[in-house]
């Protein structure tokens, strides 16, 4: 199962406001009292599991403290749910959504409880890792991007909330703007980096619903891997290349020939280093082959998804160098940020 704790010191949530919340705006089963919980995972918006008797459901709110513009959208995640969940099975139902700060301390969202268990560095003790689970795991994971990108956004909500003309061009240009916002350190390689990026960028020809953060920690699975039941975390969806959306999990997808500092930036290696899952150039092969595409300049996209993933670590550090998070995981995020940033500038030269 994903990892549940209790929650972390600092991130409480008002049990009595919230199940007061509750009685009030959604139909419950059970009078019995609300028991809060915390998803482990994850590194931005905070994630909790809501329990009353045996209704559950999940509550999605901001990061503590001040947050970059535009980020940590809940409204606009919620709309993305609502717009997507019966299009793509995958999606969980949204339920409720609330502007109303004095409740969680921030806008929140309140959604359906998807079941499975996670990948990341280990696996469940529901299976015992094979070649051929690997293999099946990398399979299920393209075909569902693949299928992801079959739907039609114009059925969406989407339309409204998405531009996908000129999309990579305010990517590129706007995550180069977060970085400039969150800077704690001098890196001397990013002047190279950005403007590599900025002199390169593609023209988009094709736009598609994108999830922007598909990685294997963000979906769910049955206890034997042999079916996908659920994928999280869409803050980051919109319309726009389908390739972004490629390059994203490429840059998540890590081989055992990596360096060591660039498997180990969250800690563990996770997974994909080991025998039998695809090698990145795999993944792009079945991809390709699947969806029809022209990949050859994937390597751009797989070059500003490392910055862009560099950019997202140092948002994070940036909150926790000025106080505004206590989480000792991210202490080490300033080093992997590095990491990225020169992985990131590696991987265009050497493509």
């Amino acid at each position: 199962m994903a990892q549940i704790i209790p929650v972390r010191k600092g991130e409480e949530l008002d049990t009595k406001k919230l199940e007061q919340f509750l009685q009030e705006n959604v139909s419950l089963p059970s009078s019995d009292h609300l028991v809060i919980e915390q998803f482990g995972t994850g590194a931005s918006n905070l994630t909790y599991t809501l329990k009353i008797g045996e209704w559950e459901a999940v509550l999605r709110r901001p990061p503590l403290g001040p947050v970059a513009p535009k980020a940590h959208d809940m409204e606009r995640e919620y709309r993305i749910l609502h717009s997507l969940h019966s299009l793509f099975p995958y999606v969980p139902k949204p339920y409720i959504f609330s502007d109303n700060s004095s409740i969680v301390g921030a806008p929140f969202f309140i959604m359906e409880r998807k079941y499975g268990v996670t990948l990341d560095t280990e696996f469940p003790a529901t299976v015992e890792e094979s070649i051929r689970i690997n293999q099946h795991v990398s399979e299920l994971m393209v075909d569902t991007l693949v299928s992801l990108h079959e739907v039609d956004y114009k059925k969406t909500e989407l339309v409204n909330i998405s531009k996908p003309d000129g999309f990579m061009e305010r990517q590129v240009h706007g995550w180069i703007q977060r970085y400039e916002r969150s800077k704690t350190d001098e890196i001397n390689e990013v002047d190279m980096l950005v403007k590599w990026l900025a002199s390169r960028i593609p023209v988009n020809t094709e736009a598609t619903v994108i999830h922007y953060d598909y990685k294997l920690n963000n979906v769910l699975f049955t206890p034997d891997l042999n079916e996908m039941t659920g994928v999280f975390d869409w803050e980051m969806a919109t319309v726009g290349d389908p390739l972004a959306d490629l390059g994203v999990v490429l840059g998540y997808w890590m081989e055992d020939s990596d360096p060591p500092m660039l498997k180990k930036g969250f800690g563990k290696p996770p997974v994909t280093v080991r025998d039998g899952f695809y090698s990145r150039s795999e993944f792009i092969e079945r991809y390709a082959k699947k969806s029809n595409r022209d990949v050859s300049n994937i390597s751009y996209y797989e070059t500003f998804a490392y910055f862009k993933l560099a950019v997202i670590c140092q948002q994070i550090y940036y909150r926790y160098k000025k106080g505004q998070t206590n989480d000792k995981r991210f202490e080490h995020f300033g080093t992997f940020v590095r990491t990225l940033i020169g992985h990131a500038l590696e991987t265009s030269i050497r493509k």
